[in-house]
């Protein structure tokens, strides 16, 4: 089985795809890319998913 960062939101607006971060060209090519290749893309997909969460957090604590 090919892992993915897909979490199942599968919407892509303005060229992303907002449930995993993934751009419209690494989802229409996933399976041709190498394990090194989807490594990478994922991993930069979590890196901005933490980064998202981060960022909502902090505007989460300074409006309490």
């Amino acid at each position: 089985m090919i892992e993915s960062p897909c979490i199942g939101v599968c919407t892509v607006i303005d060229n992303k795809c907002i449930g995993c971060l993934r751009t419209s060209d690494e989802i229409k090519n996933w399976l041709h890319f190498s394990d090194k290749e989807r490594n990478k893309i994922t991993r930069k997909c979590l890196k901005n998913m933490e980064k998202i969460l981060n960022d909502k957090e902090t505007k989460w604590k300074n409006l309490t």
